[in-house]
């Protein structure tokens, strides 16, 4: 038990915990719609898209999570405005607004004294840094994200699964659209300074995925996607404490390895028996 409970004794790694369990609820909401839609590379892009706004604030002396608030808002309504060109895909626009963003958060982050320091700290994040402020504003986050995710959920499921339905039923698709971007954009802004840009992916993405073989409905998904990434949390904090490893890290290599062993168990459960002696069926 001592080694089970130790490391949780310190506060920082008490608010760091907290801090994860606030962060995979926020992620569950918005990954569960990334997942179903098949938006990841739009997550990808997003996540690393924030660098720019993080750059220039830093460079200004200003707030880092304000200044990755603006990079959301720019990509969200980049990929909304370029989504409507008909002879431009989405992924196109998406790469574009990814290669973009990304070279102009490089130019300016190289303007710093701290170039090396800045960037590992935006692509890492430092979930053992989180601050009791760090912690009511992902409580605000999760309150803003779980109203827009029951607010906008039939619009959000119909869209899912048949935007032509969805405009059909008077649902308004663009628009439903354009406010899961920026549900997604407010996870990923609220998570980026917990576990980094580039591990954000991770919670956002892993746990909804692990959970879709044993859920039956969105909802469903949902919860056990905050359950298995609050399992990854507290697992991946326990880890690095006796381990000597990266806490944010390790939190989104286990999430990682959640998927895999969900969907191994899965294929498993689910593969047909035959019995000994039978040969398969054929057809004429």
């Amino acid at each position: 038990m001592e080694w089970l409970t130790g490391p949780f004794e310190a506060a920082f790694v008490q608010r760091a915990l907290w801090g994860g369990i606030l962060v995979s609820a926020i992620c569950a909401l918005a990954g569960t719609w990334v997942v179903l839609r098949g938006m990841a590379f739009l997550g990808d892009a997003m996540s690393h898209g924030l660098l720019p706004g993080v750059a220039l604030a830093a460079l200004l002396g200003g707030n880092l999570l304000l200044g990755a608030l603006l990079s959301a808002a720019v990509i969200t309504a980049g990929v909304t405005v370029l989504g409507r060109t008909p002879r431009l895909s989405q992924d196109t626009a998406i790469g574009l607004l990814f290669v973009g963003m990304l070279s102009l958060g490089v130019v300016l982050v190289s303007r710093s004294q701290s170039f090396a320091v800045d960037l590992t700290g935006f692509l890492f994040g430092d979930v053992l840094a989180v601050r009791a402020t760090d912690l009511m504003l992902l409580g605000g986050a999760l309150v803003l994200a779980l109203t827009v995710s029951v607010l906008g959920h039939r619009a959000f499921t119909a869209l899912a699964f048949d935007a032509r339905k969805a405009h059909t039923l008077g649902l308004r698709p663009r628009l439903a659209h354009a406010v899961l971007l920026g549900l997604l954009a407010l996870a990923i802004v609220a998570s980026f300074h917990i576990v980094g840009t580039l591990l954000v992916l991770g919670l956002l993405i892993a746990p909804p995925a692990a959970a879709l073989p044993w859920a039956r409905s969105v909802r469903g998904v949902m919860a056990l996607a905050a359950l298995l990434g609050v399992t990854a949390t507290f697992s991946g904090l326990l880890l690095s404490w006796h381990l000597g490893t990266a806490a944010g890290a390790t939190v989104s290599f286990l999430a990682v390895c959640q998927f895999f062993l969900s969907h191994l168990v899965s294929g498993l459960l689910h593969r047909p028996v035959r019995t000994p002696g039978a040969r398969p069926a054929t057809t004429d």
